[in-house]
């Protein structure tokens, strides 16, 4: 298994490019749901660890949504798209052309579903691009979404990290809606199983 933490240089480009192609597949598909022009800053990449991951967003008491799925095929692993509370709460307001929804409280059976789709169709159309860039299959399962306490959804026994090591990728980014001037956070963690990550490289041609 491959330490995340000894990649070097020409290894986090490869894999920030990887990244890079994905998000704004993810973008495109994002706006043809919603029928507004969305683009994406170029995602940056950290390694973190898997005791910090409940911290990621700031509070770990703060309330988020999670869209959890799993990934099967040449590189399986585990998927976690986060919507900080303000995201999420635009993104049901903006797709049900509403002013404002609150969240949590506002969350019903229909934001609930619709946020959970939004997380699926962003984490294919990521999972499309890379399986076509890299030329491996990747099947991601059918989504779950999560809406409670950072801490709570983020925790190692949460997301039973039992067998990835003690570091994730976490892949940041912010959504630009074309008549928004702020832009909406996500983050999106990758959680490679075993050799998952070797096998990323290797069709990249870095190992």
């Amino acid at each position: 298994m491959i330490d995340i933490r000894a990649l070097d240089a020409l290894e986090l480009d490869g894999l920030r490019e990887v990244a890079n192609i994905g998000a704004a597949h993810a973008a495109t598909a994002l706006s043809e749901m919603t029928g507004r022009r969305i683009s994406v800053t170029i995602p940056v990449i950290r390694i973190i660890r898997l005791e910090d991951v409940p911290y990621m967003t700031g509070d770990a008491d703060a309330a988020i949504a999670a869209v959890l799925m799993r990934v099967h095929g040449d590189a399986p692993g585990r998927t976690v798209q986060i919507f900080p509370a303000e995201s999420a709460a635009r993104l049901a307001a903006m797709l049900l052309g509403r002013e404002a929804v609150e969240f949590p409280d506002g969350f019903g059976e229909l934001e609930r579903s619709l946020l959970n789709e939004v997380g699926n169709i962003v984490v294919g159309a990521c999972l499309n691009a890379l399986s076509e860039f890299l030329g491996m299959a990747l099947v991601m399962s059918v989504p779950s979404l999560a809406i409670d306490k950072a801490g709570a959804i983020l925790s190692a026994a949460y997301l039973g990290f039992d067998d990835t090591g003690e570091y994730v990728f976490c892949i940041d980014t912010q959504l630009y809606i074309a008549e928004r001037s702020e832009p909406l956070r996500a983050h999106f963690l990758l959680i490679p199983e075993t050799d998952a990550l070797g096998a990323i490289l290797r069709a990249m041609h870095l190992r």
